[in-house]
């Protein structure tokens, strides 16, 4: 089922997935987003390091987390606007298909 989060203009919200891979430590991990605009691209990346990037577009409204203890990734989403209307999927960043990768969270941002 395919997970939905709903938000007016300006309003904030809170993405986490867990990810079981036993190379989760060691591996980047990314939020992406699909949509007609854009297409299939990242959002936000974290390395095993925990060196953070951001698309230009979501660059200090945006935030990612990784707990290596937990196996998750968070992505806090402030100021939101009716473009990041998207589906999101978190993955590891080897992936190859990512916004093909899972059910993922649809996130509707209204005017």
């Amino acid at each position: 089922q395919v997970q939905l989060v709903e938000t007016e203009a300006g309003g904030s919200a809170r993405l986490s997935c867990t990810i079981p891979d036993s190379n989760f430590d060691d591996s980047e991990m990314a939020w992406y987003r699909q949509s007609p605009r854009n297409g299939c691209d990242v959002v936000s990346a974290t390395t095993a390091a925990g060196t953070t990037h951001y698309a230009s577009s979501v660059k200090d409204r945006f935030a990612i987390f990784r707990d290596n203890a937990k196996n998750t990734v968070d992505l806090r989403m402030n100021d939101l606007k009716p473009e990041n209307t998207a589906g999101c999927y978190c993955t590891p960043k080897t992936v190859i298909d990512p916004c093909c990768s899972g059910q993922g969270t649809q996130v509707t941002v209204s005017p």
